[in-house]
């Protein structure tokens, strides 16, 4: 019997399905734009009550499987949905119209506006500019991108740190970073080597007081919002896999670095080192790589010397590989993102290198009824960074970056001594050789594990009145592991009885926030106004322990554990551990408020208040106000611009009052003793411990303010081929964070104050023109650039000038020094040009410096593209140019300083030398008398134009893709740092380095996207 019913429900099954295929039919069609009739790629193509659905390919067209009776719902980001029921045909073409209601919408963190009805200036930077990027960091990659956000990555180490600075430069002591965000859950701005920037959706910057007035006491220096990728509801599984392999490199210098030949005819020229026949031996039993002769080398002996680049052995090709898989689908009440991905990056120098691994989950859902909304947001992160020590030092024994420019290329690494034999002699021309030791013998190792979650709830009480919570956390336990080898060069000549040391340190840090809120929105006619009242709290800890074990067993010891460590003898104390630990706590509470008014979309008026309370400050002065107003007109909207040129045309303005309470240092816990007195542990009277009075505490220090004005305009005409917007802003800083000198009565001569103004003012631009628009070919140029100018007033000293910041009415950072004027061709001397800007030999530097109008911060900076695509090739670049900068290249100044010929590889340039056969040169004679003064000779412009990134690509259609499984497909190569125009002669110009550091690297990648 159960054999027979088992028959009876197949052939069941068979016949309904056979029924089903029966029904079942394919149809295609092309989706276009009503106003210009071209194809619309990526449009979404659904049957509607289903999770069944496909897209349109580069040319709009679309084949989905359907039954006769079911809705075609056709939508796009900006366009109207329409809906086409299925009869007989088997064609259904579809043209979608523009719907200003569905265009681009505006994050401000609390809200979201439909970027018609927005008053703010806000930037939006999508994951099409951001993913498939081979940069560790997120931050990196918007390098560029937005007007006005300046960002310098000073360090060529992989996940290195981003200075990140927003429409100039607010503070002078206290922090100048944005405040950001990820997914609502405030973050730390310094640490973005654990974030995956493939599970980026989109990023926001916030840049007026109208947006970040919101966030009172952190919005000083601007807001950047990091949204990540979410599910869609209604839609079944879908599987992407992105694998990205990627080739470093040094970008190249203009230092005409000497070769052999060059370097042994200069040092014979000079009268010092080989070339001179000056030997290099040992005086304690080392080695003796070249014994003098007394005489100096001829021209055959020079050509038999060997020939060797020490940038290309302490350099290297570094090999990034970089795999991430997502997995996201939904149903009717729920959705979900997850992503897992794996990083491992070669830095370009010997022995640093970052691997992470990731794993993220987004969740969205709602109640049946829609009253309850929810959505959680988990990313788990553990991330190794092997980074070298001394780099950026002058250290001829550690830093890596000066082996490599400063090695004397007739040495060869198989001539490297013993640790012992390194230790035994000092001279300064070993210095590869040491430097080979210590990469051998020291190491520093980052473990870092990182968590940020967070939850968002809301549930709609009425029609009107919304509830919202929202909560989240940032945590991250970063490990340290510094040893050095008992047997190194270093540890054998600098402290040879303690036999090695190894440091370890666990440093943990979590913040907590939490926000409460309940808005009402309601809409009278054309009349829709909206209230909200808002509380936040935010919560930080740190803790940080550490040991340092003086003493290893090179039989047994092994990095991050204990078992080599050697216990203290009684003889010499040499081996006597030590240990350290800090904690630290941070808090603040604010309470506000916003009113929102529209009018027919036409009028719009945003107000906010915030009030907060920082625990850096005193209690009679704990509690801050900012505020903003903000408003708009959209033009475009009103009946007379019914038959203009323009699709879009909106005016806006701001004021209002930000804060900043990160008056001092760059982390959540810096100041937070600053209001008060503190007595100390220092040495007394016959050496005994002994308590003083070691910082007066200051009860008035509050905020600094900026107060900001901004009025931009956006707008589109030619069909929106043209489209961009103009901002003009005006900052000033009140209450600068300073030191101010006091009497030393109390042993202490300086006291904490707010004193001092800072201005910036300038103006950013935003363009897009679609020059060509057609089926088969679409070309975009587009470009962003920012103007700014800093202003100091009212520095807290008798003359309103302090020399490391500048003078009242000048700019920040104001260069104060003698003026260089060149060559004296009667005898080779340097020639300067005094107070008065008469040339002299011998300037006075009390009378003779000046200030030169020139700093270290540019006044343009921003970036032009051309993107192309054509029947699924597309090409994307990124030229990122800054202009009016200025930085001293000290690397270039060591290279030609006379006095290191003998020790150290120079610049050739010096062979241009000022003789008595050679006067009329830009070299100084090389026995010149005043090389000694300081002045501005190696000051150098650091403008540039910088082909930041290009890909070159193709989308396969789904027409070839059709009956393979495959959804999508697309294979990329992509360049960044590709090549650059400039005055300035080393590695890497838009780094900012300050001379003997890691350098960003030139990159070229390779890679694929697929879908099922």
């Amino acid at each position: 019997m159960k054999l027979k019913l088992t028959w009876l429900l197949t052939l069941f099954m068979a016949f309904v399905m056979q029924f089903s295929f029966a029904q079942e039919k394919t149809v295609t069609g092309t989706v276009t734009t009503a106003s210009d009739g071209l194809p619309l790629p990526g449009a979404n193509v659904i049957v509607k009550g289903t999770q069944r659905g496909a897209q349109t390919d580069f040319d709009g067209n679309y084949t989905i499987r359907v039954n006769s009776g079911d809705i075609l719902e056709i939508s796009y980001v900006g366009m109207k949905t329409t809906e086409v029921t299925i009869g007989s045909s088997n064609t259904y073409n579809v043209t979608l119209e523009l719907d200003n209601a569905l265009e681009e919408v505006v994050v401000t963190g609390y809200a979201t506006f439909a970027k018609e009805k927005s008053t703010i200036a806000v930037s939006k930077v999508t994951n099409e500019t951001i993913e498939n990027r081979p940069n560790a960091s997120l931050v990196q990659t918007l390098t560029g991108q937005v007007a006005g956000l300046d960002i310098v990555t000073s360090s060529g180490q992989p996940g290195a740190n981003s200075l990140v600075q927003l429409r100039g430069v607010n503070s002078i002591n206290g922090n100048t970073e944005p405040l950001f965000l990820l997914d609502g859950v405030p973050i730390n701005e310094d640490n973005f080597r654990s974030l995956n920037p493939n599970d980026i959706a989109s990023v926001d910057i916030l840049k007026d007081a109208g947006a970040t007035a919101i966030y009172g006491n952190r919005g000083a220096n601007g807001v950047i919002l990091i949204t990540t990728r979410q599910g869609s509801r209604d839609s079944s599984l879908r599987v992407n896999y992105t694998g990205i392999v990627s080739y470093a490199s040094l970008q190249d210098n203009d230092y005409n670095l000497g070769n052999t030949r060059e370097i042994l005819e200069l040092e014979r020229t000079f009268g010092r080192g080989r070339g001179a026949g000056q030997g290099n031996g040992a005086q304690t039993g080392g080695n003796v790589l070249f014994p003098g002769t007394g005489t100096p080398l001829t021209d055959a002996e020079i050509a038999q010397e060997r020939e060797f680049d020490w940038l290309n052995f302490f350099f290297r090709t570094g090999v990034t590989e970089n795999h991430t898989i997502t997995l996201q689908s939904g149903s009717q009440n729920l959705s979900q993102f997850t992503s897992l991905g794996y990083f491992n990056q070669e830095g370009i120098l010997q022995e640093s290198n970052l691997q992470r691994f990731n794993l993220r989950n987004n969740l969205n859902g709602s109640s049946s009824d829609g009253k309850f909304n929810y959505s959680t947001s988990i990313n788990i992160n553990y991330a190794k960074d092997n980074s070298l020590t001394g780099v950026g030092g002058n250290g001829v024994n550690q830093n890596p970056l000066f082996g490599a420019i400063s090695s004397l290329p007739f040495l060869v690494p198989e001539d490297l001594p013993t640790s012992q034999q390194l230790a035994n002699d000092f001279f300064l021309d070993y210095a590869p050789y040491y430097i080979i030791d210590n990469l051998a013998t020291r190491t520093r190792l980052d473990e870092e594990l990182k968590l940020i979650a967070g939850l968002t709830t809301s549930y709609a009480i009425t029609d009107d009145i919304t509830a919202s919570f929202r909560t989240g956390v940032d945590y991250q336990n970063v490990t340290l592991l510094s040893s050095q080898d008992p047997i190194s060069r270093n540890q054998l000549r600098f402290n040879p009885a303690v036999d090695g040391f190894a440091v370890q340190q666990s440093d943990r840090q979590m913040s907590f926030n939490a926000t409460t809120s309940l808005n009402w929105n309601k809409q009278f006619g054309k009349h829709t106004v909206g209230v909200g009242a808002y509380t936040e709290y935010f919560k930080a800890h740190r803790r940080f322990f550490g040991f340092t074990a003086n003493g290893l067993d090179p039989a047994t010891f092994v990095p991050q554990d204990g078992a080599g460590f050697l216990p203290d003898t009684t003889d010499d104390d040499a081996r006597v551990d030590t240990v350290n630990a800090i904690k630290r706590d941070a808090g603040l509470f604010s309470y506000f408020g916003t009113l929102d008014y529209d009018f027919d979309s036409k009028y719009g008026l945003n107000a906010t208040v915030r009030r907060d309370a920082s625990y850096r400050f005193a209690t009679t002065n704990r509690w801050g106000t900012f505020w903003s107003v903000a408003g708009r007109w959209n033009i475009s909207n009103e009946a007379f611009m019914d038959d203009s040129i323009f699709q879009t045309l909106k005016l806006r303005g701001s004021y209002g009052v930000t804060g900043n309470q990160r008056i001092t240092g760059n982390t959540y816990w810096s100041g937070g003793d600053l209001p008060f007195s503190f007595f100390g542990t220092i040495q007394g009277y016959g050496g005994n411990d002994a308590i003083a009075l070691t910082q007066i505490g200051n009860d008035t220090l509050r905020w600094e303010e900026v107060t900001q004005t901004n009025v931009g305009v956006d707008f589109a005409v030619l069909d929106s081929r043209l489209r961009g917007s103009f901002d003009y802003y005006w900052k000033e800083t009140d209450g600068l964070f300073q030191d101010t000198p006091i009497s030393g009565v109390n042993a202490q001569f300086r006291v904490d104050s707010n004193i001092g103004i800072l201005r910036n003012e300038g103006f950013d631009l935003t363009l897009n023109y679609d020059v060509v628009r057609s089926k088969d070919l679409l070309v975009n140029v587009g470009v962003v650039a920012n103007y700014n100018q800093t202003e100091l007033d009212e520095l807290p000293s008798d003359n309103g000038i302090i020399e490391t910041i500048g003078r009242n009415g000048g700019i920040l950072n104001e260069y104060f020094i003698v003026r260089y004027a060149g060559v004296n061709p009667a005898n080779g001397n340097l020639l300067f040009l005094d107070g008065n800007g008469d040339l002299t030999e011998n300037p006075n530097p009390d009378t003779d410096r000046v200030w030169n109008g020139k700093n270290n911060i540019p006044d343009w900076i921003g970036s032009f593209n051309i993107n192309v695509d054509y029947k699924g090739w597309f090409l994307q670049s990124q030229f990122q140019f800054e202009e009016g900068r200025y930085q001293f290249d000290n690397d270039y100044a060591r290279l030609m300083n006379r006095d290191v010929i003998g020790d150290f590889r120079v610049s050739n340039d010096l062979a241009r030398a000022w003789t008595p056969d050679n006067r009329i040169t830009d070299v100084p004679a090389l026995n010149a008398t005043n090389i000694q003064f300081a002045s501005d000779r190696f000051l150098s412009p650091m403008s540039f134009i910088r082909l930041r990134f290009l890909s070159i690509g193709y989308n396969f259609s789904q027409s070839i893709l059709e009956d393979t499984g495959i959804a999508n497909l697309r294979l990329f190569v992509n360049g960044e740092n590709l090549f650059t125009l400039t005055e300035f002669r080393g590695f890497d110009v838009a780094s900012r380095l300050q001379g003997l550091e890691f350098p960003t690297p030139r990159i070229i990648s390779f890679g694929i996207e697929i879908g099922i």
